[in-house]
């Protein structure tokens, strides 16, 4: 799961959003110096991402992938096809627009911005500035989010020709994530009742 399935999984509590939003720049036990809603954010991050790796939908998906050239890039690409399924299909999930989710959470995100990580305050303005939730909705947009990636990478990873594959088996990738969307959110609404608890 990338950015979106994670933020739009953590409910309606901003605090815990935030937390599951900066969560892979918080290391082992550091999720500590945080507030209680915010740990709850960053534990419920580790969660969704020890469930999906380990999920049989998902590593379905993640092997039609395999023996092409993304190397161990493939679980990241896998994620961001997901959130493009998420943003796509968005009205089956959430009573907002995808462009009003997105606009409420950048100005959330933008307002805590001094509580996060070093390495998520320089994230921020990139994501706001180009819209990466909503780049999601598209194919072109994911694309272009990939392709810049892959940059990142001086090449290395090929992000830049995953498209390719998702136009090719899309009907396949959009079924199974489906299948494990549903899986995902019984499971995450159980582990956040555990997290109140």
């Amino acid at each position: 799961m990338n950015f979106l399935a994670h933020i739009y999984l953590s409910g309606e509590n901003p605090e815990v959003q935030l937390g599951n939003f900066m969560a892979d720049a918080v290391k082992g036990s550091q999720f500590k110096n945080f507030s209680a809603e915010v740990q709850k954010g960053i534990l419920l991050h580790r969660f969704i991402d020890t469930y999906t790796d380990a999920h049989p939908v998902f590593r379905q998906s993640k092997g039609r992938l395999h023996g092409k050239q993304f190397g161990h890039y493939t679980g990241v690409i896998m994620d961001m096809f997901y959130d493009h399924f998420l943003a796509a299909n968005w009205s089956q999930y959430h009573p907002l627009s995808l462009q009003e989710f997105s606009t409420a959470f950048y100005k959330m995100i933008l307002g805590q911005k001094e509580r996060t990580p070093e390495r998520t305050q320089h994230l921020i303005p990139y994501m706001i500035e180009q819209n990466w939730l909503m780049q999601y909705q598209s194919i072109e947009g994911l694309d272009l989010i990939l392709s810049q990636m892959n940059r990142r990478t001086k090449g290395r990873s090929n992000m830049d020709q995953a498209v390719i594959e998702l136009r090719d088996n899309y009907r396949e990738f959009e079924a199974e994530f489906h299948d494990f969307f549903k899986s995902i959110q019984g499971e995450v609404a159980v582990e956040l009742k555990r997290l109140n608890s």
